[in-house]
């Protein structure tokens, strides 16, 4: 579904956005990488910046504040975070304390566009909560240059699977083809995959974490592009059952994927 016009079914990931220190530098670059039209937004919104591929938003990009507004010293790492629709946050909220997880940041209004909270799951992965109004999130999925895929890589797969069928309602299964790997559905559609920290293609250090898949027209290019730009390469492309991919930090360090899903024939 390139073209999103509704609201996402809840447990469905909606939008990604990354936390940078220098939010400009961020633009800039996935700009240049993938195409995106973004410039900082209004105070209200804390600066923060809705990317755009072809008129329609994509991701989000925001300088890493304090909560009282100030820039924090020393800078938390850039970081992207995959957002899970809700249709009922507070409910959602009371389900994520109640399976062992933990609110990082209650919910908020923002303005007439939704509410929004982040919460960290009994493993330790952070992940975001969307409730829409007047904007669902992202509009354009499964293309080039907007993201394909979110996966949850963990230091536990058993407690991560009881928590996200409980507080959130995504079952995970074992998918055909991928040994060790787990598909994650919301209803009866795959929304996502989970993984042991370790296992290829995740990096085999750091906390458990999801990782954001942005969709390319051509792996190795896209990665040339990255490492040409300052930033680094975490696994080099290589080719799996869904395509082409590999895990790249951005100039700031912020880890993401990119896949080119015709490179081979996907499950």
């Amino acid at each position: 579904m390139p073209d999103v016009t509704g609201p996402y079914p809840p447990g469905t990931p909606c939008w990604v956005d990354l936390m940078v220190p220098d939010q400009q530098a961020a633009l800039d670059f996935y700009r240049d990488l993938f195409g995106w039209q973004g410039e900082p937004g209004p105070p209200e919104t804390g600066g923060y910046a809705i990317c755009a591929k072809d008129g329609k938003p994509v991701a989000g990009i925001m300088t890493a504040m304090n909560p009282d507004g100030s820039t924090p010293d020393p800078a938390p790492p850039s970081v992207w975070t995959t957002y899970l629709a809700t249709d009922d946050l507070d409910a959602t909220e009371r389900a994520v304390t109640a399976n062992g997880g933990k609110l990082m940041m209650h919910a908020t209004d923002v303005l007439t566009l939704g509410r929004m909270a982040v919460a960290e799951d009994p493993t330790g992965a952070v992940f975001g909560l969307w409730q829409a109004k007047d904007f669902i999130g992202a509009t354009v999925v499964n293309e080039p240059g907007s993201f394909i895929w979110n996966e949850l890589n963990t230091n536990d797969t058993a407690t991560a699977s009881g928590f996200y069928a409980t507080a959130l309602g995504l079952k995970a299964a074992p998918m055909d083809g991928a040994p060790g790997y787990f598909s994650l559905t919301a209803g009866d559609r795959t929304i996502g995959g989970m993984q042991a920290l370790g296992t290829l293609p995740a990096p085999p250090e750091g906390p458990s974490n999801w990782l954001t898949y942005f969709s390319v027209d051509d792996t190795d290019s896209t990665v040339d592009a990255v490492t040409r730009a300052g930033g680094s390469v975490i696994k080099p492309p290589f080719d799996m059952v869904a395509g082409r991919m590999a895990v790249v930090q951005d100039p700031q360090g912020g880890a993401f994927a990119v896949i080119d899903a015709s490179a081979t024939e996907g499950p």
